[in-house]
């Protein structure tokens, strides 16, 4: 008999295993058997097509009588798991109850069992609002957070975030992302965005006005893939007195219409305090000059990130190292080979130096600089190696570790023939042109050795972010750059 999906707004009393399924899942689990009903409890919200896109495949594949107890026993707990990735129920709140539909009734039992199946659920609040602390790389915030989850019954999501931080002066956006054909793993979202950060650094302000559409995806084996259209109107302004003619000849306005993809591999271990096991793989590529905007920018940026740890014998010790590169390849726009090339703007170009990659040099510490401005680079490599220890009297669980590192990195900028034009970086180049200057950047990050440092310190890993207090000691370091010996905080949620 092919199984049924019925739907009950009401919670209904279900245990996790009632007395009538012991028997078969201790004894015959190994026993052919079809679903005659599937119950869903405790969805008010939720839309019957949702649920029927997670559930049909089991009653389907019950349909052909091959399928044993124990068998779909696995194929229900996965659309159980299935079902959570939506976000819009309560943790450890999906209860699977199955009994046989025949038990006590000796006369009508068929050659296969037929079993009924009761699953429990607790929908998650459709408004949820909330404010705290927050903590980026190098930066910490306070913000305000309003959520409307399963909108319109088919776990689609609207997020409101506004906050205020330490280099960040105001930041707003909103996301409204719904899943795609019922798949908790595939997403769709629409995203708007207003923000104004303080750049010290390279003595300016930026604020950016624009959105995004971003498609986003899981594979089976838990890689995350992220696809996104961007337009976003930049503006470069409240220049300091002293800025660089860098700066200055890169103030105003410029529109960056891209398309950015992000992938991320992260097999490293969940359980250990610091993640001392296992390896994460990341990479960005960015091709903007592209879409309905165009805008005034025209490059191909890309950048790859791969980090591992291993434990070691010793409870708590482990050894670990990560590598960071990345380019940005001037284009023309529409991309044809005989079109005139523009240089890189100072915000999009790489910045390295700080407590969160290179440690023992300032924020943007690295690589170019035109006068007390860092004004960033085209090409860059950075690496380091790290050891954790555990403290005395903690133990191998704690959170608390003492870490001795060494790391080093090297940014290097585009270069043309013309000094001057690469100070103001407003020379029109050809493809050749470009194709040179690379060579010579990419040619000057392998030649020599990079600026180097290492240290010893505390860090702490905390649910919302990492905490380190290092003490750092320049080794060597190229002219302009801007090294810090002595002590260094660092904040974030990923370090070099």
């Amino acid at each position: 008999m092919a199984g049924s999906l019925h739907t009950h707004g009401s919670n209904a009393n279900h245990p996790a295993c009632p007395s009538p399924a012991a028997p078969i899942l201790d004894d015959y689990t190994l026993t052919p058997a079809t679903l005659r009903s599937i119950e869903i409890h405790g969805a008010r919200n939720t839309r019957r097509s949702l649920l029927d896109h997670v559930f049909n495949p089991v009653i389907e594949e019950s349909a052909k009588g091959t399928t044993t107890i124990g068998e779909l026993l696995a194929q229900l707990n996965q659309a159980s798991n299935k079902l959570f990735r939506f976000d819009i129920f309560k943790e450890d709140s999906i209860r699977l109850s199955i009994s046989d539909a025949n038990q006590g009734q000796p006369g009508l039992a068929p050659d296969i069992p037929e079993l009924d199946v009761a699953i429990s659920v607790k929908e998650k609040g459709r408004l949820f609002l909330n404010a705290g602390t927050d903590f980026g790389n190098a930066e910490g915030s306070a913000y305000t957070k309003a959520v409307v989850r399963n909108i319109f019954g088919g776990a689609e999501t609207l997020a409101v975030n506004a906050s205020t931080g330490t280099r960040t002066r105001s930041a707003y956006d909103a996301s409204f992302s719904t899943p795609l054909n019922d798949n908790p793993y595939l997403r769709l979202a629409v995203e708007a965005l207003r923000s104004s950060t303080h750049k010290p650094w390279a003595s300016h302000e930026e604020h950016l006005t624009g959105g995004n559409l971003r498609l986003t995806w899981q594979t089976k084996g838990g890689d995350s893939h992220s696809l996104a259209y961007s337009g976003i109107w930049r503006q470069l302004t409240n220049l300091v007195a002293g800025a660089s003619p860098t700066v200055r000849a890169d103030a105003g306005d410029s529109l960056k219409s891209s398309i950015t993809h992000t992938f991320i591999r992260d097999r490293r271990d969940p359980t250990s305090p610091l993640r001392q096991g296992g390896y994460l793989l990341r990479s960005v590529s960015e091709l903007a000059g592209w879409g309905p905007l165009k805008g005034d920018v025209s490059f191909l940026k890309s950048e790859i990130e791969l980090s591992a740890a291993a434990p070691l014998a010793l409870p708590g010790v482990s050894v670990g190292g990560g590598f960071r590169m990345g380019m940005l390849y001037p284009l023309g726009f529409g991309f044809g080979l005989g079109r005139s090339i523009q240089p890189s703007r100072i915000n999009d170009r790489f910045l390295l130096g700080g407590p969160t990659d290179v440690r023992g040099f300032k924020l943007g510490g690295l690589g170019p600089h035109d006068g007390q401005d860092a004004i960033g680079g085209d090409v860059f490599a950075a690496g380091g190696v790290n050891m954790m220890l555990p403290l005395p009297r903690t133990g191998p669980s704690s959170p608390l570790r003492i870490q001795v590192f060494a790391n080093g990195g090297k940014l290097v900028a585009f270069k043309h023939k013309s000094k001057a034009k690469e100070r103001i970086g407003s020379a029109a180049l050809d493809s050749r042109a470009v194709m040179e200057g690379m060579k010579t950047a990419v040619g000057e990050l392998v030649d020599g050795l990079p600026s180097v440092s290492a240290g010893v310190g505390l860090v702490y890993a905390h649910d919302i972010a990492r905490f380190e207090l290092n003490f750092s000691l320049p080794i060597a370091a190229r002219r302009g750059e801007e090294a810090r010996k002595g002590l260094q905080v660092g904040v974030g949620v990923s370090f070099l």
